[in-house]
């Protein structure tokens, strides 16, 4: 295949992967742990989405806001149910809690939706034909949504009082308590924050392949080595690190067969681990 169109193909895949890195990596690091449950509120987004698009004959500008209200709306409610309640003990105890909230999430799409796929909608899109690349719709919606996405992301967190608040916590948590910052405000901005970006990863990823129950938990590991990549802890970092998974997961189909793509972002976060485990941003601001 030609090299231009896997790379279109990665950037479509790393603007998916970009934005649950940035929800990962966001909870890591003002709350430190990694929460193994992003992956299934990506699904649970998409599923929302799923419903308001096909049962509810939403148009899709409009089910993705109301995706990305239901999953904010689950993240906080898990948070002040199940995380909340952990905050005191060791980060482990956090970590396998999130195991637990990720496979009763997982499960309870599986009894509502089954465990098959399904697609948004069954209409064949032609791709079109830009500078001999073909681009279906949907893949310059994914790119753009994300971009937009990104530099709102980039004005909250650098001119708003609560995105500063957000850095200096990550930055020193307990120098931004000494200095009045509400913890609990940015605790919940931050769930806020990493629940919308999943909703909407969710949804670009049933628009760029199909909806499963295991969507999300499939595409975790990707998530989590574009955010060790880029710096665990660093929103700007992540981004750059989920177009390189994408990028590199993409290309690898020009030396390895389709089904070991999967198998690339596990080989980028070993090598990340072993030659820079404090990522390419390390000791960068953001």
């Amino acid at each position: 295949m030609d090299i231009l169109q896997l790379l279109l193909y990665g950037v479509v895949l790393g603007s998916i992967v970009a934005l649950g890195a940035v929800g990962v990596t966001l909870t890591f690091g003002i709350l430190g742990f990694a929460n193994f449950a992003h992956g299934d509120l990506m699904a649970f987004g998409a599923y929302v989405a799923l419903v308001a698009y096909t049962w509810l004959a939403l148009p899709l500008w409009l089910a993705l806001p109301a995706a990305v209200a239901a999953t904010v709306a689950l993240a906080l409610l898990v948070d002040a149910l199940v995380f909340r309640r952990f905050r005191t003990r060791r980060p482990i105890v956090l970590l396998i809690s999130s195991f637990g909230v990720a496979l009763i999430l997982r499960s309870l799409i599986q009894i509502g939706f089954g465990p098959g796929t399904v697609l948004y909608s069954t209409r064949i899109q032609i791709a079109e034909r830009f500078w001999g690349l073909r681009v279906k719709p949907d893949q310059i919606v994914i790119v753009a949504l994300t971009l937009v996405l990104v530099v709102l992301l980039h004005l909250f967190l650098s001119r708003t009082r609560t995105g500063k608040a957000m850095r200096a916590m990550a930055d020193n948590p307990t120098l931004a308590r000494l200095s009045g910052i509400d913890t609990e405000n940015v605790i919940r901005w931050t769930w806020a924050i990493g629940g919308a970006l999943a909703a909407v990863a969710g949804v670009c990823l049933g628009l760029n392949s199909r909806l499963s129950p295991e969507m999300g938990w499939f595409l975790l590991l990707a998530v989590f080595a574009a955010a060790i990549l880029g710096g665990i802890g660093r929103p700007y970092g992540a981004i750059l690190g989920g177009y390189v998974v994408g990028i590199c997961v993409e290309m690898s189909n020009l030396v390895l067969p389709a089904e070991y793509s999967p198998v690339v972002p596990f080989a980028l976060l070993v090598v990340m681990l072993i030659v820079r485990p404090t990522g390419l941003f390390a000791g960068r601001s953001g």
